[in-house]
């Protein structure tokens, strides 16, 4: 079986340095960017406008390594974790998933709020939030991660998912 991914757009963000973002949506809401698609998917935005929220869906192009176990930024504890039970980058396969606020779409370009993406990221996919699909209902857990809101949204990243040169 193949697997044939492929980058439709880039996002264009202020961050231009791994170290010192936002390491959650939490900590960038006030945040704008846009996503530049490329001409030839630009007819598949149309009807986008009409929702609210999009799931993107992008590759850490910056990782160069996978790690299975991490501590990750929001532990309190520092204790080593299963990168499956993280939002680490270092996933084997180094997709990232977040949920931006759609502000408006002009041709090809989509301009986005809530961003903690780092500048020149290639997006493989988009999706609309749609809330009678996606809104969890009942309980909700959120196994060791402790953190409080107000925790996440002042936590920034640090040099421990960076490239040692």
């Amino acid at each position: 079986m193949k697997i044939n991914l492929q980058q439709i757009a880039t996002v264009r963000s202020p961050f231009c340095n791994l170290v010192n973002m936002p390491v959650q949506l939490k900590g960038a809401k006030d945040t704008y960017a846009t996503i530049e698609f490329k001409k030839e998917y630009e007819e598949g935005l149309k009807d986008l406008e009409g929702f609210s929220h999009l799931y993107l869906i992008y590759y850490f192009h910056k990782i160069v390594e996978e790690k299975l176990t991490v501590v990750p930024f929001n532990d309190k504890t520092h204790t080593p974790r299963g990168v499956f039970s993280t939002r680490t980058p270092v996933h084997p396969n180094a997709l990232g998933l977040s949920v931006v606020e759609l502000v408006k779409v002009e041709g090809n370009i989509v301009t986005i709020k809530g961003v903690d993406i780092l500048d020149g990221t290639p997006l493989i996919d988009i999706k609309p939030y749609i809330e009678n699909f996606d809104k969890i209902e009942g309980e909700v857990r959120s196994g060791w991660m402790k953190s409080s809101a107000d925790e996440v949204s002042k936590k920034k990243s640090d040099n421990r998912f960076v490239e040692k040169v």
